[in-house]
């Protein structure tokens, strides 16, 4: 069993900055690869980043190209996205996901434990 506290979110004007983090704890749980994933009001859940086990390949949607970037630090029990130049179609509530697989990261579908979510805003 894993646990993920995901944070950092806020109000940012457009162009700002912001890092989300996710901490995860549990039993072998830095071996987890870890993915972000974004729920904007009346649409669906959609991926954002991810990141292996050992942070060694990572994932992008294209939607943060050039902007955003994820990580692992913590000796691996934290994942980090890191999200500059944002814009008001970046606002959606962020959820971090760990999974045990090393494959299928960017489908929401390959992770069984979820974070509670931290809501992103931007304004134009």
């Amino acid at each position: 069993q894993v646990q993920l506290v995901d944070s950092g979110g806020g109000l940012v004007q457009a162009g700002g900055s912001l890092r989300l983090s996710c901490v995860a704890s549990g039993r072998s749980s830095s071996r987890y690869a870890m993915g972000w994933f974004r729920q904007a009001p009346g649409k669906e859940r959609e991926f954002v980043a991810a990141i292996n086990w050992n942070g060694v390949s990572t994932y992008l949607a294209d939607s943060g190209e050039g902007r955003f970037t994820i990580s692992r630090g913590n000796a691996g029990r934290t994942a980090y996205l890191q999200m500059n130049s944002l814009k008001p179609e970046d606002t959606a509530v962020y959820y971090c996901a760990a999974t045990a697989l090393g494959y299928g990261l960017t489908t929401m579908r390959s992770y069984p434990y979820w974070g509670q979510g931290t809501q992103v805003t931007v304004s134009p």
